[in-house]
């Protein structure tokens, strides 16, 4: 069992033409996923990937012709809003967006947009979605984690590949890895995830791996405390940066005394979570 993604999905890369969207199909497609189209305006009717997959000008007319129910979007900064409306109009039901640096006034009018829509968004600036021996949308690579109980859902795309790699060598498989991405404008955040994963009978124990900045991982924390009833384990990123760092992300930085990793260890704790010091002692924390 898994959210989001399965074998069941239907995959249309956005930009699938270019450099990233190319190489990036042809590692979704040689895991196992059903990639049956790609979108890039003015090649439609040209074939890539060996002649597996089709390419066309709208997403619309990818899918009339093939029957895709998911997009990734590997579209550059200032096409990227363009990219996302665009799905969401032809009907797309769940959008992975990769692309970073889309500015912050493109993200709230397309969040504006997608909230009037039955459209779920994940990311933008994230690594995607990977349900190990099933499905893998995105940039997470796939033989860093292996199937099971326990559900990922990270701020941090390389501390998302750390830990499911510090999981697979302790034998710890995984539901669905979900990277939400850690743009102050997002779609899918950590009680989305939070929600899916414990209607979820597969999943057992949930990881949320977090950093400073913003207010998401103690609304998180709220909302374990009253709703989630699985073990969850955290790792709060950030834990010795000085006042004002940036960690990376646009939405990585405190302000007006907010956002604090202490503030965010302080919160999962006092629900019962217990937050490891390092990302490699979460293998422990799960099985204690």
């Amino acid at each position: 069992m898994s959210i989001l993604a399965d074998r069941r999905t239907r995959l249309l890369v956005q930009g699938i033409t270019g450099r990233e969207g190319l190489f990036h199909a042809s590692q979704m497609l040689e895991y196992g996923t059903q990639v049956v189209a790609g979108v890039t305006p003015g090649k439609g009717g040209e074939w890539v990937l060996g002649e597996k997959v089709p390419v066309f000008d709208t997403v619309e007319s990818a899918l009339t012709a093939t029957g895709a129910n998911c997009s990734v979007i590997f579209v550059p900064a200032r096409f990227a809003a363009d990219a996302m409306l665009e799905a969401s109009d032809a009907g797309v039901p769940l959008l992975v967006c990769i692309t970073e640096g889309i500015p912050v006034q493109d993200m709230m009018e397309v969040r504006a947009y997608l909230n009037r829509r039955e459209t779920r968004l994940v990311g933008p600036n994230c690594p995607g979605l990977l349900t190990p021996g099933e499905c893998k949308v995105g940039i997470i690579p796939g033989h860093i984690a292996m199937p099971g109980p326990v559900g990922v859902v990270s701020r941090s795309g390389t501390l998302t590949y750390e830990v499911l790699y510090a999981l697979k060598q302790r034998g710890i498989g995984v539901s669905t890895c979900v990277g939400i991405g850690g743009d102050p404008i997002n779609g899918t955040n950590f009680i989305d995830a939070l929600e899916m994963f414990e209607a979820d009978p597969h999943t057992e124990q949930v990881v949320l791996i977090g950093e400073i900045g913003g207010t998401a991982e103690e609304r998180a924390a709220e909302f374990i405390s009253d709703h989630l009833t699985k073990p969850a384990v955290a790792f709060i990123a950030g834990q010795t940066a000085p006042p004002g760092k940036r960690m990376g992300h646009a939405g990585a930085i405190v302000e007006g005394g907010e956002g604090t990793a202490a503030d965010k260890i302080e919160a999962l704790t006092a629900v019962g979570v217990p937050v490891a010091e390092h990302p490699e002692a979460i293998p422990d924390l799960l099985k204690s």
